[in-house]
């Protein structure tokens, strides 16, 4: 059972790189930093280190140009082990601590310098029991696609803080976009509407958003049933499944509500609409483990949709 929360850790890699492109394995950390978020005090401390790779010819252009990162940088710093030890006894208790980075590539990149330097299992692991991907989470709930740091903030009209490829300022304005996240409720659903619902059309909160987002649900409610049929091959029974599932991921993040600005009304179709695909998913696997070659869409999973008043 993990531990209570006490602090919140972001950090970032900048690693090897090359013009010509080098597989992941190769591109060794060659700087970490990071900072710590106090729940309590909500105090920043930070954390920078250059890290002495085991390869040793010299950086590129292209990579000194991307990281702002010189031989000389390297050539006076320490090594991995060093470096993370100096990276653990400043993080504190592991056990207390939560780990985030924007993209999952700076965790690979700590479980793969680890392994290549024979680190501590049950530390990495440790951690690793403890991290999410933010921006995994962020285009989840928030942008539907995979934005920079900087134009997630810009999305809160926010902009980038500190020197730019500077690892520790990256994890810093990480942390910034994980604090709008957390307590500006309200602009990160409107937001989301933006992206999810409204494709970008820059809708605003007034009185009649769930005017608005009531009639994107009732057309694509309509389109749904449209494209229903009661008996039909399986391979229709497959797009239906398909396009049922986009459907949910659309309005899926309405039914989360952290801001409390949706009405209980299209709370109650969106959870019909959920139930329905559940359903249809369990059915058209039932349907495909026995080989069948015909769908049949029973009666009773078409009920739902008559609590909903869909418009003609």
């Amino acid at each position: 059972m993990l531990a209570e929360v006490k602090q919140f850790i972001f950090f970032d890699f900048e690693m090897l790189c090359s013009e010509q492109g080098m597989s992941f394995a190769h591109m060794e950390a060659i700087r970490l930093g990071a900072v710590k978020y106090n729940l309590e005090t909500e105090k920043v401390t930070f954390f920078d280190r250059y890290i002495k790779p085991t390869q040793t010819e010299p950086l590129s252009e292209f990579c000194k140009n991307l990281t702002c990162i010189e031989d000389e940088d390297l050539a006076k710093a320490n090594n991995f082990p060093h470096v993370f030890n100096e990276f653990t006894d400043w993080v504190g208790d592991i056990e207390l601590s939560r780990f985030f980075s924007w993209s999952s590539n700076d965790m690979t990149r700590l479980k793969l310098d680890a392994k290549h330097h024979n680190f501590s299992e049950a530390m990495i692991k440790s951690i690793a029991e403890r991290y999410s991907d933010f921006q995994k989470t962020f285009s989840k709930r928030v942008s539907k696609i995979n934005p920079s740091v900087e134009n997630a903030l810009a999305l809160y009209g926010l902009s980038f803080k500190g020197a730019m490829h500077n690892p520790m300022y990256d994890a810093f304005n990480t942390l910034r976009v994980y604090l709008a996240f957390s307590n500006e409720l309200v602009k990160t659903d409107v937001i989301m509407l933006n992206h999810f619902i409204f494709n970008d059309s820059n809708i605003e909160l007034n009185a009649n958003i769930n005017d608005k987002i009531n009639e994107r649900i009732q057309i694509d409610l309509q389109t749904l049933i449209n494209e229903m049929q009661p008996i039909s091959n399986i391979r229709h029974a497959s797009k239906l499944l398909k396009r049922t599932k986009k459907l949910v991921k659309k309005y899926e993040n309405v039914l989360i509500n952290r801001s409390r600005i949706f009405d209980e009304e299209i709370l109650l179709s969106i959870r019909l609409l959920v139930d329905f695909y559940q359903e249809l998913l369990a059915s058209y696997n039932e349907h495909v483990s026995c080989g069948c070659k015909i769908f049949i869409l029973h009666e009773h999973m078409l009920t739902p949709f008559n609590k909903i008043s869909v418009v003609a």
